[in-house]
């Protein structure tokens, strides 16, 4: 027993050096610890935010955001994720140069995306007309959001924003100038249109106007046109913004109705219908007419086109359809156009029927702060 006593007493204590770096360790494997899991909470808090897991918000004490209080906080939702690519070869590069209003050229834009997608062809963002009776300067991103147009459709055809210099016709590249013939069919597109790559490699299409049939093409054509329609081409935010601002502004003066009378100076020159209008009225459409050389038609008999239907319901005549309609005088009538030719006198006996008659000025007028937001685009558009 002394023995042991002895062989214990000899023992040496561990180093004190080294107790302290042990429970350094200790206490730098605690605080990581602690930073690790906080940090997998606040993670889960904000996951937690997309999917509401009650028992994660009960046991946290927290109290859920709504998407009000994100939008409080100027907090704007990530874009949705983009559309897989389609992966194919392209035949060429296609240019456009849409005519016409804005509605015209709309259209257009939709059958020259389907074009490009049944050819196989890459697609120069579009050029709008700066030329024709509206004489608007604005580009396709003055008006359409040039982003949502190319990525929405990148499963369908590529969208550049502009033609690549090496195909310049600097480069010899020179583009084939042409129009395709109105309201064809996917047979020419194919046999005529597609084989004129393999000599241009660049082509312009310098009028789209009704270029592409409205029937007998294929559904899946048919559906691609709507899909440009409705989703492809939105407006820029600012004009949203202001689409938005006029509807709230016409909804708190109770129900409306938009009517697009059709009746502006522009479109009763082409079509030649003048029935109702002054003789001095009708010598002023007939030289519009023939201000303009590419509208081939000229001398027009206003009451043959009446006759066949291919006139506008003048405005007198829309106000009896309205009244036999049903529809309360006290309804507002948003009139969905620019300037009515004739003015006050065109729209007196609607007027009498409809005395709450509004515009887009009338409303702009109204509210001062919404005509800061029109700029230029709503005075040109508005013509």
């Amino acid at each position: 027993m002394e023995a042991v006593r002895s062989e214990r007493s000899t023992e040496k204590p561990p180093p004190p050096q080294i107790i302290h770096r042990t429970r350094l360790q200790v206490w730098f494997i605690r605080v990581c610890s602690a930073i690790l899991v906080w940090t997998c909470l606040i993670q889960l808090v904000a996951v937690g935010e997309l999917w509401h897991p009650p028992s994660l918000t009960k046991f946290l004490g927290f109290t859920k955001i709504s998407v009000l209080d994100y939008g409080s906080l100027s907090f704007s939702p990530p874009p949705p994720p983009l559309v897989p690519a389609r992966n194919y070869t392209s035949n060429g590069f296609l240019e456009i140069s849409c005519n016409g209003g804005l509605n015209q050229m709309r259209s257009a834009i939709c059958d020259m995306v389907t074009i490009a997608r049944l050819l196989n062809l890459t697609l120069v963002v579009p050029k709008l007309d700066k030329t024709s009776f509206w004489a608007d300067p604005s580009d396709f991103e003055d008006i359409f959001d040039v982003g949502h147009f190319v990525n929405s459709l990148r499963d369908e055809i590529r969208i550049i924003k502009r033609l690549p210099k090496r195909f310049g016709a600097r480069y010899g590249y020179p583009p084939l100038q042409m129009a395709p013939i109105s309201w064809s069919n996917e047979h020419y597109f194919l046999q005529h249109i597609l084989p004129l790559f393999d000599k241009h490699k660049v082509i312009h299409f310098n009028r789209t106007d009704s270029r592409l049939a409205n029937n007998g093409i294929s559904l899946d054509l048919q559906r691609l046109r709507c899909r440009v329609n409705f989703q492809a081409l939105k407006f820029t935010p600012k004009i949203e913004a202001l689409g938005n601002k006029l509807i709230r502004n016409l909804r708190e003066k109770g129900p409306f109705l938009g009517l697009h009378l059709r009746y502006e100076m522009d479109m009763l020159a082409f079509s030649g219908c003048t029935h109702g209008c002054t003789e001095r009225e009708t010598e002023e459409l007939k030289q519009l007419r023939y201000a303009f050389p590419w509208w081939r038609e000229k001398e027009i008999v206003s009451e043959e086109k009446r006759s066949q239907g291919l006139c506008p319901l003048t405005p007198e005549e829309t106000a009896l359809i309205l009244h036999a309609l049903g529809f309360d005088k006290d309804m507002q009538i948003y009139i969905a156009s620019g300037e009515i030719y004739g003015s006050e006198r065109r729209l007196a006996s609607l007027r009498a029927l409809f005395p709450r008659i509004v515009s887009l000025l009338s409303l702009s007028h109204t509210h001062t702060h919404t005509l800061s937001i029109i700029g230029r685009f709503s005075y040109q558009k508005s013509r």
